[in-house]
């Protein structure tokens, strides 16, 4: 679980810090001192700042704006009758709107102040993930009126408005002020008595402790708790559960965590997505080079596929084929007769030594035999000479040749009775 530590800064007194964890629940009490003494607290954790709520307007809009950039743009001219400097000086900061009443909570400071605020901060070394007001911070029940005395300052909330904060001077006028903002569930009738929950350091409720006591009658019931400590407890919890508008937006909105590792690692992110691009592409162009030479050879073993099984067009499945027809000349199947016909084909050329063999073809047991020979009578004289070693041997084609010196023909040439 995460830790956050919270600084309280104080008109007329030292900072207070403390850590809590996301459940609010103290980790490290409250401490005192100087602020650079909080530093060595802040390592590993959220760092949240709490400001006196006289230095910050908290109210609430009914601007119809939807979108954040869009009310940012809208909510200090909605304002401008709220506040008593040019909104140009201002710095507001704007909640998430209400599901129930519809309205926006937004908090308003001075410009120059937060940037004083922000600069004692980092003159202690400490880099703030968000400031809160002291009056976004006390928490609203309904039911209850709480309210917050602290130093000359007195904070009221009430459920479903705005916190209120005036001089502790004027808790009579403060009371009746808070009282008369509610309204009842039911038209005509008058609203439900609250309860009072007063938090107030003990010096705090010695010097206004019969303003309270004149105010019991109007309340169900009146409840005083003591903070020897000062609020800073009261406040934590909400601060560290981030249960508050954060005065840094805008131009004052802090980079997360996150972000700040992006951009240290940003160079090396770039360089690392170049590179893998780089690789990428190299794995593409090869692949790419192994594709065309994979289309080659498909189209060298087609070609082979159809210089050696001539008729056969689609070379579909061409190994497996191929090696189905070597098996079956092998095995026999018309094709074994292959060798001892090629060997009586030799012994009838002997008789006419000239003749040539242009080329030869077998096929289901026949052979057609391609020759050139000085005479039309070289091809009988082969023929005969293989009929007499039981050979049929056929003449299908003969003619002269263009010069007129030798003639070509074609012989069939099969096993007698095949």
């Amino acid at each position: 679980m995460s830790e956050s530590l919270i600084i309280h800064l104080r008109d007329g007194a030292q900072p207070q810090w403390m850590v809590c964890n996301d459940d609010g629940h103290v980790v490290v009490n409250a401490v005192s001192g100087d602020l650079a003494q909080a530093t060595a607290m802040a390592t590993g954790r959220r760092v949240a700042a709490i400001l006196p709520a006289t230095e910050v307007l908290a109210t609430d809009s009914d601007a119809p704006a939807k979108g954040a950039a869009k009310l940012a743009q809208v909510i200090p001219y909605a304002l401008e009758e709220r506040v008593a400097d040019e909104i140009e000086n201002l710095h507001f900061a704007i909640g998430d709107r209400d599901a129930a009443s519809g309205r926006v909570p937004v908090v308003v400071i001075a410009r120059a102040r937060i940037d004083e605020r922000l600069a004692e901060l980092r003159a202690a070394g400490l880099n703030v993930q968000a400031i809160y007001s002291e009056a976004t911070l006390l928490p609203a029940m309904p039911g209850q009126m709480i309210a917050l005395l602290d130093g000359d300052s007195l904070t009221i909330r009430v459920a479903d408005a705005p916190p209120l904060v005036l001089p502790a001077l004027s808790i009579t006028d403060a009371f009746e002020m808070a009282l008369a903002t509610q309204t009842s569930a039911v038209a005509g009738l008058e609203p439900a008595p609250l309860g009072l929950l007063l938090y107030a350091g003990h010096d705090e409720w010695a010097a206004h402790e019969n303003a309270v006591d004149a105010f019991r009658d109007r309340f169900t019931g009146v409840k005083v708790q003591l903070l020897p400590s000062g609020p800073l407890s009261v406040l934590a919890p909400a601060a560290a559960n981030d249960d508050a508008v954060n005065l840094l937006q805008g131009s004052l909105a802090v980079a997360s965590p996150l972000q700040h590792g992006w951009r240290a690692w940003r160079l090396a992110a770039v360089l690392a997505a170049t590179l893998l691009c780089l690789h990428l592409g190299a794995r593409g162009f090869e692949l790419h080079q192994l594709r065309n030479r994979e289309a080659a050879i498909d189209a060298s073993i087609q070609d082979a596929f159809r210089a050696a099984m001539p008729g056969q067009q689609n070379a579909t499945n061409a190994r497996r084929r191929v090696a189905q027809r070597l098996d079956a000349l092998r095995s026999g199947g018309g094709g074994g007769a292959l060798l001892p016909a090629l060997s009586a084909i030799a012994n009838a050329r002997n008789a006419v030594p000239d003749a040539k063999i242009e080329g030869i073809n077998f096929r289901e047991g026949t052979i057609d035999l391609r020759m050139v020979a000085p005479s039309a009578a070289s091809f009988d004289a082969i023929g005969q000479q293989l009929r007499s070693a039981t050979w049929e041997a056929d003449i299908k084609e003969i003619g002269a040749s263009g010069s007129g010196e030798s003639y070509r023909g074609r012989l069939q040439v099969r096993k007698a009775g095949a």
